[in-house]
């Protein structure tokens, strides 16, 4: 039975191109683990690399496009870039798509990115 058209409105398109930005963005498993990551906790580049199993620059990168897009943002720690989440509504979409996932795959969870 489709919804009818009163319980739901339509947002703006600009809200709707914004959304698929987002969710293009989050379409790559590196950078999805990244955002996983970060939901754990603030880290520095070096960190994140070694904990999503990718190289420094790719990583680096992928840091870039996720900070230009409003999802992740940067301080200043000393001598390092610290990565903390800067919207937290990310982290709960990201959160409640991980455990649908999980919960209707029982096997052991892979690590993503790296494919072991």
């Amino acid at each position: 039975m489709a919804a009818d058209a009163g319980d739901f409105t339509d947002p703006p398109t600009e809200v709707l191109a914004e959304a698929a930005a987002a969710f293009g963005l989050l379409s790559s498993p590196s950078r999805l683990h990244i955002v996983w990551a970060l939901a754990q906790g603030e880290s520095d580049v070096t960190g994140l690399a070694e904990r999503v199993g990718g190289a420094l620059p790719a990583v680096s990168q992928h840091l870039t496009k996720l900070k230009l897009a409003g999802l992740v943002r940067s301080r200043r720690e000393g001598r390092r870039q610290v990565y903390l989440v800067d919207d937290p509504e990310v982290v709960t979409v990201v959160r409640v798509m991980v455990g649908q996932l999980t919960a209707r795959n029982p096997a052991p969870l892979r690590r993503i990115g790296t494919g072991a």
